[in-house]
């Protein structure tokens, strides 16, 4: 199974925020209790590079990916620590281009009919659609679709447990968002919390993907 398989099976992507580096694996442990295989950990903070490593070696069945890649340095450090994937808040032909020559799945973010028109002239038919709530949400992925029929999207900000059976929809390939790992919750050391999310959420998938 390709990354790209694993994480369209998944079809949630929690958006992880690490303050330190040494909570990774427990984190990692904590979404693959709740039945999500699948984590981008974010470089927001310092902590995050040290955390892909460190997730990607304490839990072999999770699928680590990077997250808010701003740069091609970025990318390169990332996959070198352990990085399956790389997600991207913008479309930086750099990255795409020294992903797909290495093999690493690539989720540029993409919100305009330009910028959508770019990725899919590289190769790029899956792309990160961010912030959601602010660019149009489901009623705008829906209206995307429509001249762009081939691509799906990963819609990530502002999708929570009480909005993500509207989101399950053909045009997404998944969806991503921090409400699957809450940043206190890891810095409390909550584990149960971020379990018990996951399982709620993958609940409703589940349910949602059977009558769609």
């Amino acid at each position: 199974m390709t990354v790209e398989d694993r994480i369209g099976s998944s079809y949630l992507i929690p958006v992880v925020v690490m303050d330190d580096a040494g909570r990774a694996g427990d984190t990692a442990g904590a979404l693959l209790a709740g039945g999500v295989d699948i984590m981008e950990i974010t470089l927001r903070t310092e902590a995050g590079l040290a955390a892909i490593e460190k997730a990607a070696k304490a839990h072999p069945d999770m699928l680590v990916g990077g997250g808010t890649i701003l740069s091609l340095e970025q990318c390169r450090e990332a996959v070198s620590r352990g990085a399956a994937f790389i997600v991207s808040p913008g479309y930086d032909p750099e990255i795409v281009d020294y992903c797909q020559k290495n093999s690493v799945a690539v989720f540029p973010g993409c919100v305009t009919p330009t910028e959508i028109t770019l990725a899919l002239k590289a190769g790029v038919d899956v792309i990160k659609f961010f912030p959601a709530n602010v660019y149009g949400g489901v009623k705008a992925l829906k209206a995307l679709a429509g001249p762009f029929p081939r691509l799906r999207f990963i819609p990530t900000g502002g999708v929570d447990l009480s909005n993500l059976e509207e989101f399950v929809i053909p045009q997404v390939f998944a969806v991503g968002g921090g409400w699957l790992c809450d940043r206190k919750a890891v810095n409390a050391g909550n584990y149960g919390e971020i379990t018990g999310t996951c399982a709620k959420s993958v609940e409703i998938v589940k349910k949602t993907r059977l009558f769609r």
